[in-house]
């Protein structure tokens, strides 16, 4: 653990940095070789107190060394670095806790009226989770395999090199975790408020300022401690299980009074066309998503090549097994009108059941989406972490504070973000943009897996999947990506595309020709000062 360091000594820490540095291909200064207290060498590349960087020989008969797929980055040779604080507890709460949060208290109506049945809208549920679960568990090969912190971006380094990994993390950082936590925040404003608003609708700008707040107080408890981030993580995701139990023993109650009808003609309808199913699948799969969120955070782990797939068959069928109870109980109650014309289907399930006690329904979907956005920002700073510390972000952004050990410059730029989402968005268009655009990098890391089965045979996979399911995964994504575009071409759907791409404007100059423009320095130093952050590879040569 490190010792407190002042600002004074933050300022001389830099300049000795500086000295030390060399420049590398991007212009930017890396640490060279340096002697540590015990005599051995440390700093990106270097030897530590765990000795040379472990490489393995390539067993397929070529006789070359394979070096591990893990990027450079914090280590435990670091004086400051993140440390591996998450247990089995921690990684079924931060799985558990990000995927039930606004979703299933705002997707209901929504995949009723894309799909016009009730028979359906169930069976779009169970896959949804089926589908989530087959994904969850390719992500544990590819965890397991490189145990990054990054997810996504991690993968597609290994498997497809810089430029695609730079496009994920260009959409994700600036689009897709931002509008993910902004949802939720929505969602949680909307519900804490209208318990106040009993006569009439709550207020777009009050809405509004309400997730500002909550952003705000997350952001606060992140960038404290992880410690206090995961506190909350596991104290909000056990209450958000006991208001689940709340709806689902009150829709048991109804359907012993015989309460079966909107049940017994559950396809009565007509049934959805192709496009209409994966839209469906949009708003469904909108309420499980998260699954892959304990992906980001590997390398706080503790021994991930057993926590890791644990968590993710522990967590990921109790929330399935939850959603489809939930779902059941809000039928034994509201017929599926009444549902569609609901904006808040848990509140008026809580006016039917509770009685006297509706509130606690108001409460507990706040309490939900709290607890959903917390681990959403949890994940979402870990990525800037990892995207960050090779280049393909800010430099400030892969920075860790001193004292509390916590990425706090990647927390607080996808907070900035997420609260011009909140003052610009309302809920429907960014479930819409999040699901199309999350799917393609979602297919991307299927095929990254099966791509280095082939590239990479030898490499140690501790959780192994049968091929089949990130093929079935893979299908499923593609399908879900194109049956939109041409059952209902929208022009939204060219625009997240020209979005991605667009991201090589960037890539070319400053990550692959390694452009930096002069000032950086000046304003990575200035924001280094003011948070109280270093870089993790750079500080073992200074303790």
């Amino acid at each position: 653990m490190p010792c407190a360091i002042k600002i004074s000594q933050l300022f001389c820490l830099q300049k000795n940095a500086c000295k030390a540095n060399s420049t590398d291909n991007r212009g930017h200064n890396v640490p060279t070789k340096a002697t540590c207290n015990n005599g051995t060498m440390c700093a990106n590349g270097s030897v530590g107190t765990e000795g040379p960087e472990a490489t393995e020989t390539d067993t397929s008969g070529t006789g070359r060394l394979r070096k591990p797929l893990e990027r450079n980055g914090s280590t435990t040779n670091d004086t400051v670095h993140l440390e591996r604080r998450l247990g089995l507890f921690s990684g079924v709460a931060l799985i558990v806790g990000t995927m039930i949060g606004s979703g299933i208290f705002v997707s209901p109506s929504g995949l009723l009226v894309r799909t016009g049945s009730v028979g359906v809208s169930f069976i779009i549920w169970l896959a949804c989770g089926l589908l989530s679960l087959l994904g969850a568990l390719a992500y544990a090969e590819l965890g397991t395999m490189n145990t990054s912190s990054g997810a996504e971006w991690a993968y597609f380094m290994d498997a497809y090199g810089p430029a695609p990994a730079f496009l994920f993390s260009w959409v994700s950082t600036l689009v897709l975790k931002p509008s993910q936590m902004a949802i939720i925040c929505l969602s949680f404003a909307q519900y804490a408020v209208e318990a106040f608003m009993t006569e009439c609708d709550p207020p777009r700008g009050v809405v509004k300022m309400v997730a500002l707040v909550a952003i705000v107080m997350i952001l606060f408890v992140n960038c404290y401690s992880v410690n206090a981030g995961m506190a909350v993580q596991n104290v909000f995701t056990a209450a958000k299980l006991v208001a689940v139990l709340i709806v689902i023993c009150g829709g048991a109650w109804k359907l012993l009074q015989g309460n079966t009808d909107h049940l017994s003609n559950a396809f009565s309808g007509p049934l959805p066309n192709v496009g209409s199913i994966a839209t469906a699948f949009y708003t469904g799969l909108w309420a499980y998503d998260g699954w892959n969120n304990l992906n980001y955070v590997t390398e706080e782990i503790k021994n991930p090549s057993k926590n890791l797939p644990r968590s993710i068959i522990i967590g990921i069928p109790l929330v399935t097994l939850c959603y489809a109870l939930i779902n059941i109980s809000y039928l034994a109650a509201m017929s599926p009108q009444e549902m569609i014309e609901s904006d808040a289907v848990a509140v008026t399930f809580g006016n039917r059941i509770l009685g006297a006690l509706a509130w606690l329904m108001p409460l507990s979907v706040t309490i939900s989406t709290f607890g959903s956005a917390n681990g959403t920002l949890f994940a979402a700073g870990r990525l800037c972490f990892a995207a960050s510390r090779e280049g393909h972000l800010l430099d400030i952004l892969s920075y860790v504070h001193v004292r509390r050990l916590t990425p706090a410059p990647g927390l607080i730029f996808h907070s900035l973000i997420a609260s011009a989402m909140v003052l610009h968005g309302t809920i429907d268009s960014l479930i819409d943009f999040f699901s199309f655009t999350a799917w393609i990098f979602y297919g991307g890391a299927m095929l990254a897996l099966i791509v280095m089965r082939y590239t990479k045979p030898n490499y140690p996979r501790p959780y192994k999947v049968p091929i089949i399911i990130p093929v079935v995964v893979l299908v499923i994504s593609i399908y879900l990506v194109a049956a939109p575009i041409f059952e209902t071409p929208r022009i939204e759907y060219l625009y997240a595309l020209i979005f991605i791409f667009a991201g090589l404007i960037f890539y070319v100059p400053f990550v692959k020709l390694g452009m930096t423009p002069r000032f950086m320095n000046k304003v990575t130093l200035f924001f280094q000062l003011l948070l109280e952050v270093v870089p993790t590879s750079s500080m073992a040569m200074f303790e």
